[in-house]
């Protein structure tokens, strides 16, 4: 699908979370290039996850509140604290952002928009983190090529090539293939239309926790339409109808969320993304959220 010149633009443009305010004069001379950017915004962070990785020990505060920061300017902030080297040299492990997945693609988004690129964030499930048939919560970038006229997934998080054994990465990390990673309209109609199973989908399998199912789809959903509307809180800001509890949901919810699900995949109308956002009060992200800190604790937020 040709992309919408409205949405060309919008999208080659900061937000109020990827801008990095005062700290931009960090991006000067930086490459234009997606995938050179990728490489290095994977040299300014680590995950949370991947401590064992990595074979070093997260000091506790800072694996509790890096990635409590929403904004790039408060990421890039901490990055510049503890390393004056230009953003274009890696970290050593101690050195760099303990963040999540949506951390790397907000930072490759706002570095691509810094050039003019046009990027948004994804929020969806990945294949490749494990190798028992689940699909893994996951962020990713989508950016437009435009030699190739087309929108690409690309995930900052496998940039560095060294690091592949340790997923099943048989691709190009700048072109994802989208049946690898299911945006989160897409997870949603596989299970509601295709008979996939809702417990394939989530932060981690059933026996492990109780973040799946179609309850955890469906805030994805909710994520990744507020993201296509450059809004990009942290993956546990939390507003909305309280739809109950347990990782099934009540018809009317459905019925939402088989609509969004049409607007929230992989070819977006930006006209009624954009509509379906300003309208309707239960998805679009009010200004004060409820964040449930997987470390420190649930808390009101008023958003910038």
């Amino acid at each position: 699908m040709p992309a919408h010149p409205d949405a060309v633009a919008f999208y080659a443009t900061q937000s109020t979370f990827s801008d990095p305010c005062e700290l931009a004069c960090h991006y000067a001379g930086l490459p234009a290039d997606p995938s050179q950017l990728a490489r290095m915004t994977r040299g300014l962070m680590v995950h949370r996850g991947e401590a064992e990785l990595f074979r070093h020990t997260h000091p506790t505060d800072r694996l509790h509140n890096d990635a409590e920061s929403r904004y790039i300017d408060d990421i890039l902030r901490i990055i510049v604290e503890r390393s004056a080297a230009p953003l274009s040299e890696p970290r050593e492990v101690g050195d760099r952002f303990v963040g999540v997945c949506r951390d790397f693609s907000l930072l490759h988004c706002s570095l691509l928009r810094h050039h003019g690129i046009p990027a948004r964030i994804r929020s969806g499930f990945a294949d490749y983190f494990r190798a028992d048939g689940f699909h893994c919560d996951h962020v990713v970038t989508e950016y437009w090529d435009d030699r190739r006229g087309t929108w690409l997934l690309a995930d900052p998080q496998l940039a560095d090539p060294a690091l592949h054994h340790a997923w099943r990465v048989d691709f190009d990390p700048m072109d994802v293939p989208r049946d690898r990673f299911l945006v989160a309209g897409v997870a949603w109609r596989a299970i509601r239309e295709g008979g996939a199973d809702p417990r394939t989908f989530g932060l981690h399998p059933p026996q492990e926790g109780p973040f799946f199912g179609e309850r955890f789809v469906a805030g994805n959903i909710r994520l990744d339409l507020a993201a296509l509307n450059k809004v990009e809180p942290l993956l546990w800001d939390v507003w909305g109808e309280d739809e109950g509890e347990g990782p099934t949901l009540p018809e009317a919810a459905h019925e939402l969320y088989d609509r969004v699900a049409l607007i929230a995949g992989d070819d977006v109308p930006f006209d009624a993304a954009r509509r379906l956002f300003a309208e309707n009060d239960i998805l679009r992200t009010p200004p004060t959220v409820r964040c449930m800190a997987p470390y420190n604790g649930t808390s009101l937020v008023t958003l910038r």
